[in-house]
């Protein structure tokens, strides 16, 4: 880490319950995010990330509209996607609806480029899974064509070509900042360098220690394409109470039923409290507990893994709203300066 850590929330909009159990309409829950990303911005968060998803478990499709909802009311905090699915979307209208965000908020919109833990976009826009891995290739490429903000000459296999055109509009500062989101895989790391684009590590479950030999990669092919080294991030679930096991209490009904729907799709074996306690210890990826225990743990991370942002996940299935605030303020209160306490004590061997 050679400048402060940053920190941030993400949230997929997860569908929620009241206090009463019943479930909320998705059209409550994409004006909960954008009250929960104001209280982000009050108690003196980062970074605000909302993901794209296609299915009825969680309420965000277009995560550019509710950030723009977001930008208007809120005054510093920066707004971006958690991941933007481009393979199934067109470069050129992503890059137009971020600029058009970074406009309203003053220049701090940011994008998180990946390829989706989900493919219910792939049919519902009539992209085959079979071109998975050419999709993404390819718009990645027109997309940092993109960044430079002149007129694009470029040519591919899954989407009409350009020829010398110009892209509006074009962002204030000249400069739209751009992550790559990967999940775990070598080559996406690689070409997260190869581009030049800073690199976002989606860690939900095991050791973050064992994401650093991705790390490593991605410095070594930095170096190997002659370029400096650029910000890693991490993006992590957790959830925040005034003690371990009040918040434990908290997440546990919610993240089991959140895990159990979804793996039942994949075929994972339902989650256990063996498994959610492990996750949630020292060396597991879930950020669950007291402000100092989610704080000494962040803190390990990205020392571990040379961090310039770290990004909690801050929904969890049916959480319901009012917990997410409560973890929210703590977050912001409490975590926040007790991380960058811990790292100026310790900031470790590269600072």
């Amino acid at each position: 880490m050679h400048q402060q850590l940053e920190l941030g929330l993400d949230t997929f909009g997860d569908v929620t319950v009241d206090s009463d159990g019943n479930q909320l309409s998705e059209a409550m829950v994409i004006r909960h995010v954008v009250d929960e990303a104001v209280l982000a911005d009050q108690v003196g968060i980062d970074f605000i990330g909302i993901g794209e998803h296609h299915r009825s478990d969680f309420a965000v499709s277009s995560p550019e509209m509710v950030l723009a909802a977001i930008a208007g009311r809120t005054q510093r905090i920066r707004l971006g996607s958690a991941v933007t699915v481009l393979s199934s979307d067109d470069p050129v209208r992503v890059f137009q609806r971020f600029a058009t965000l970074d406009a309203l908020s003053g220049g701090r919109a940011e994008v998180i480029l990946g390829r989706g833990s989900f493919t219910e976009s792939f049919p519902l826009f009539g992209y085959e899974l079979t071109q998975y891995e050419e999709l993404f290739e390819e718009k990645v490429d027109l997309f940092v064509r993109l960044l430079a903000e002149q007129p694009v000459t470029w040519s591919g296999r899954t989407r009409a070509g350009l020829a010398n055109q110009q892209v509006h509009p074009t962002t204030e500062s000249g400069s739209l900042t751009t992550w790559i989101g990967v999940g775990g895989s070598p080559e996406s790391v690689v070409r997260a360098a190869r581009y030049g684009l800073p690199l976002m590590i989606a860690i939900i479950g095991g050791d973050s220690v064992r994401f650093a030999p991705l790390v490593d990669l991605y410095h070594r092919a930095l170096d190997q394409y002659e370029l400096p080294r650029l910000a890693i991030g991490v993006h992590s679930p957790g959830h925040i109470a005034e003690t371990d096991e009040l918040a434990k209490e908290q997440l546990w009904p919610h993240m089991k039923r959140m895990r159990d729907r979804i793996g039942a799709e994949r075929g994972w074996g339902p989650m256990s409290m063996a498994e959610f306690d492990q996750q949630a210890g020292p060396d597991g990826s879930l950020y669950v507990g007291s402000p100092e225990t989610v704080a000494a743990k962040i803190a390990a991370t990205a020392r571990a893994l040379q961090l310039s942002r770290f990004d909690m996940k801050y929904s969890a299935g049916q959480l319901p709203h009012e917990l997410m605030m409560q973890s929210i303020e703590l977050y912001g209160t409490r975590v926040v300066p007790l991380v960058r306490e811990l790292l100026a004590e310790d900031p470790g061997p590269d600072d």
